[in-house]
């Protein structure tokens, strides 16, 4: 027995999807504007204060702005309806985004390490004030802009931008830190290129992590998971039993996998006579016992 559903239920969960789309977008225009005010910021703060930190810190934000930009383009994608040649439409095209900010920022964590060990064997002098106040400022701009992204976290390319400015805050901070150390001490200028390269060790060990998921996504890899049922349901179950079972499976393996479908498949001997006939139960249970629902039948 199948069932569809009504134009109603499906014009509205069309609306639904498309003002989450919108509201999304909006959220990300907001974390956008505010990466590019803070990438030119971080800069201009680098230069002046001859610190690698601020600058590995502006990179980091330049990922984030071409990050955001690849997620707007992705969820407008998401939002057109499916095609004769692309049935399921372009969802997927958050996943290819999700992929490509994580090669993106593979590659800026490369360049930073590889100038933090230039600087580690020639430390230059370093202004630990300005370093201080930039940094600091940068972590509170990425901690607001985090707080903006978290609605969305369950999204894998939303959680590719949530995790890059998370990342950021978590870097500003260490790099406001060195900043601390050297202005009160007036030395240990080689804490900014250290505290480059422990950034961009963390900020790829998350990107890696990022980079497998989409790929697992776009392969269909999945984790073998098994539940057994040895009694389910019995005798002739109406479509709302069923249904019900179905609404339990997802609630017991929801939480734990984030499993948010369920298909309900029945397996059960076939109830036919030896010449072919339906069994007599069968035909007993023939009419409808339930409402607008008739009995779930039988079938090999």
């Amino acid at each position: 027995m199948s069932a569809s559903a009504t134009p109603a239920c499906e014009s509205w969960a069309g609306s639904s999807r498309s003002l989450e789309g919108v509201s999304r977008e909006l959220r990300l225009r907001l974390v956008l504007g505010l990466n590019v005010a803070l990438a030119t910021a971080l800069v201009v703060g680098g230069v002046v204060a001859h610190s690698l930190g601020l600058f590995a810190a502006a990179g980091d934000t330049v990922t984030d702005v071409a990050a955001v930009l690849l997620s707007l383009v992705a969820v407008r994608l998401a939002r057109r309806s499916p095609n004769a040649q692309r049935s399921f439409g372009y969802h997927r095209s958050t996943i290819l985004a999700a992929q490509a900010n994580a090669a993106a920022i593979l590659l800026v964590c490369g360049v930073i390490v590889i100038e933090a060990i230039r600087r580690l064997q020639d430390p230059p002098s370093v202004h630990g004030g300005m370093v201080l106040v930039f940094a600091g400022v940068a972590a509170l701009v990425n901690g607001v802009a985090a707080v903006l992204l978290a609605r969305d976290r369950h999204d894998l390319n939303m959680r590719a931008v949530l995790l890059d400015t998370a990342g950021d805050a978590t870097a500003n901070a260490g790099v406001a830190a060195a900043g601390a150390v050297i202005l009160l001490a007036g030395s240990y200028e080689w804490l900014d290129p250290a505290v480059s390269i422990v950034i961009a060790i963390v900020i790829a060990a998350r990107a890696v992590h990022l980079l497998m998921q989409a790929t697992d996504v776009l392969l269909l890899s999945s984790e073998v998971r098994a539940m057994s049922a040895h009694l389910v349901l019995s005798g002739h179950p109406t479509l709302e039993e069923a249904q019900v079972v179905g609404d339990r499976v997802r609630a017991t393996v929801g939480p734990g996998f984030g499993i948010a479908h369920a298909t309900l498949e029945l397996e059960c001997e076939s109830c036919v006579q030896e010449d072919g006939e339906p069994c007599a139960e069968l035909l007993d249970h023939s009419a409808v016992t339930s409402g607008t629902s008739g009995p779930l039948r039988r079938h090999a």
